[in-house]
């Protein structure tokens, strides 16, 4: 990894990055439930809330539409760098989904506007032994996801919510969504997506936090 890219550099003295430190190691919400089946909506732990609580690092970096660029590399045949112009030709797609933090509030039914990771894969093409995806933000943020998961059907790469361009709190002008994992694998204010034989924790997953997340199952902590 790029040392500018790294996580060492990350405000890890934030008061939030403190807080949810000492929740990992207290395993705090935890409720030893797991769903009785992930078609339940609401995941165990969960509460649902109206608003979209704005979470991050202490960084919520300004990026110009003009200047902003999404590197697209790795395991992958045709390695490429958008810009707004070229992002916005891409197909575009509308999805709905609920989102589920791990600091236990959800919110039902949001909308999308984007261009689907399926599309971004066919622009792409992941080589037979690309098995995870790594997600670069602009604050240095990083996060991993599995292969499968970034291609599910409801990820998107999101440049709108609720007809609105998103706003620069909540990771814009473009995050990743994934919304069956915990959303602090939806990295915000992309600026590169890493095709890689080889997992590679990231910031929350090197610092107590599963390396998968899934709500339904309560992934919310390492178990090491």
């Amino acid at each position: 990894m790029a040392a500018e890219d790294s996580n060492d550099d990350l405000p890890e003295t934030s008061k939030l990055t403190r807080t949810k430190q000492r929740w990992a190691q207290e395993g705090r919400f935890l409720t030893g439930r797991t769903a009785r089946m992930e078609s339940e909506r609401l995941p165990p732990g969960q509460h649902l809330v109206r608003d979209w609580p704005v979470l991050d690092l202490g960084q919520q970096p300004e990026i110009a539409l003009d200047r902003w660029q999404l590197a697209i590399d790795g395991a992958v045949e045709s390695p490429i760098t958008l810009d707004w112009p070229r992002f916005q030709s891409e197909p575009q797609s509308g999805k709905t989904s609920d989102i589920h933090c791990v600091t236990t509030w959800s919110r039902y039914d949001n909308r999308w506007t984007g261009v689907a990771t399926r599309d971004l894969l066919d622009l792409v093409m992941p080589t037979r032994d690309a098995h995870f995806v790594i997600l670069h933000s602009h604050d240095r943020y990083t996060t991993n996801i599995t292969l499968e998961d970034f291609a599910s059907e409801d990820a998107i790469l999101a440049h709108s919510w609720e007809g609105k361009p998103l706003t620069r709190g909540h990771g814009g002008p473009v995050r990743l969504v994934v919304p069956h994992l915990y959303f602090w694998k939806s990295a915000k204010w992309l600026k590169r997506i890493e095709f890689a034989t080889r997992d590679a924790p990231g910031f929350w997953e090197v610092n107590g936090y599963h390396n998968r997340a899934d709500p339904w199952k309560e992934q919310r902590y390492s178990d090491e």
